[in-house]
C-alpha cells in the first residue's frame, strides 16, 4: 500500500525549535516524529512511502535513507516552492497509480488506517477523509456528514456561533488517482479549500471516517509538549525507547546515575547521559542523548534535546530546551520557557515564565 507524506512545511508555529531542524524531525520521546509516523504506517501494511519535502530536506534524507532499515521503501520529492496539500500530491501524481493514503506531516494519531481503507473500498469512494472530534473546532476545518457518512459540507475555521459539528478534518485522506486530474500543475492548491469542495459540486463520492482515537496536531510548542507527556503516561500505545525500569523509568544505553540522584517517573533518558550526585528528574520528562545534568539540579515536566549541559543546582520546570543548550549553575528556568539551539543561560540567571530565547543567544 502507498502513502504520500506532506512533510515540507517550515514549522513556523514551533519556532524557535524548528529554525535549524525540520518539523518532521523534532524528537518525540527521543525519536524523530517522522520515525514514529513511518512505524505507524508500517503497522497498517503501508510500506511504499513518498515524502514531499521543501524546508531543510537533507536531515530527513540522511537519517532515513531508502527506508530499508524500517522495512519500507522511501521516495523523496523536493518542491522548489510550497505547493499546498493538493499541489504537493499533484506534483507526484506520476507515481500514484492506485488507491493512496495522504497524511499531513504534523499529526500524531492511532486512527485505524486499515479500517479506514476497508470503508473506502466498501463505499466505492473517490476520497475518504479521517475525522476526529475536538472541543473547540473553530481553529480547524469542520466536516458535516450524513447518517451514512457521506460528506455534505466543509466549513473552514468557523466562527463559534456557526459551529454545527465537532467533527474536524484529521489530516488523513485516502484518494483515488483520478481526483488529481482537476488539480493545476505547479500551483499552490489545497485539498481542504479546493479539491474536496469541487468534488462535492461535481457529485463525486466523498466519505468521512469517524474515529475517537488519539489525535493531536503537534504544530505548537504546547501540543508538542503534550504529546511527549501523553506517550510517557501511556495514553496511547507506542513503544518508549530504552529499557523499562521500575515506576515508569526508561533508560537507554550508558546512562550514568550518581549517588543520591532521584528519578520520579514517567521519565525517558536516552544514551550517554550523566546525572550527577543528588540530581533530581521528575516526570513527565524526556532527556535526549549526551546530556549532563549537574549536581543537585532539579528538572521537572520538561523536554531536553541532545547535548545539553545543566549546571549544578539549576532548576528547570515545565520548559523545552533545544539541541546543545547550556544552563549555568543555580539558574532557574520557569514554566513555558522555550530555549532554541545552543542558547547559553548564565550562572544564577532567572527566566520569567513563558520566556522564548532564539538560537545562539546568551
Amino acid at each position: 500500500m502507498k502513502a504520500v507524506l506532506l512533510v515540507g512545511g517550515e514549522g513556523t508555529r514551533l519556532r524557535p525549535l524548528t529554525i535549524t531542524v525540520p518539523k518532521s524531525m523534532v524528537p518525540i520521546v527521543n525519536r524523530p516524529y517522522l520515525e514514529h509516523l513511518i512505524l505507524y504506517l508500517k503497522e497498517h501494511d503501508i510500506d511504499d512511502i513518498i515524502m514531499t519535502l521543501c524546508y531543510l530536506p537533507d536531515p530527513i534524507r540522511s537519517y532515513f535513507g531508502d527506508g530499508s532499515s524500517y522495512g519500507v521503501k522511501l521516495t523523496y520529492i523536493i518542491e522548489n516552492m510550497p505547493l499546498g496539500t493538493a499541489g504537493a500530491v499533484r506534483n507526484v501524481s506520476n507515481k500514484i497509480e492506485e488507491t493512496t493514503f495522504v497524511l499531513n506531516g504534523d499529526i500524531f494519531t492511532d486512527i485505524n488506517l486499515s479500517e479506514m481503507l476497508q470503508m473506502h473500498k466498501a463505499k466505492s469512494a473517490a476520497a475518504t477523509i479521517a475525522l476526529t472530534t475536538v472541543g473547540d473546532p473553530t481553529a480547524y476545518g469542520v466536516v458535516e456528514t450524513s447518517t451514512c457518512d457521506s460528506v455534505l459540507r466543509f466549513v473552514e475555521k468557523p466562527r463559534r456561533e456557526d459551529v454545527t459539528s465537532n467533527w474536524i478534518n484529521a489530516g488523513i485522506y485516502i484518494i483515488e488517482p483520478r481526483i488529481l486530474d482537476s488539480v493545476p500543475k505547479d500551483t499552490r492548491y489545497m485539498f481542504e479549500r479546493g479539491v474536496f469542495p469541487d468534488m462535492l459540486e461535481r457529485g463525486d463520492p466523498i466519505f468521512g471516517f469517524k474515529s475517537k482515537g488519539y489525535w493531536i496536531d503537534i504544530g505548537t510548542p504546547e501540543k508538542y509538549a503534550a504529546l511527549n507527556r501523553d506517550l510517557l503516561m501511556g495514553r496511547l500505545n507506542r513503544a518508549i525507547p530504552g529499557k523499562l525500569k521500575n515506576d515508569g523509568i526508561w533508560l537507554e544505553n550508558n546512562v550514568k546515575i550518581g549517588p543520591g540522584a532521584v528519578l520520579e517517573g514517567p521519565v525517558a533518558i536516552s544514551s550517554n547521559c550523566m546525572l550527577a550526585d543528588a540530581a533530581c528528574v521528575r516526570g513527565p520528562s524526556v532527556i535526549a542523548p549526551n546530556c549532563v545534568i549537574g549536581k543537585g539540579s532539579m528538572i521537572a515536566d520538561s523536554i531536553i534535546w541532545g547535548n545539553a549541559q545543566i549546571g549544578d543546582g539549576a532548576r528547570l520546570q515545565g520548559c523545552l530546551l533545544a539541541e546543545g543548550v547550556s544552563i549555568g549553575k543555580q539558574a532557574e528556568i520557569s514554566d513555558g520557557c522555550i530555549l532554541g539551539h545552543h542558547v547559553i543561560i548564565g550562572e544564577g540567571e532567572e527566566l520569567a515564565p513563558g520566556t522564548v530565547v532564539w538560537p545562539e543567544s546568551d
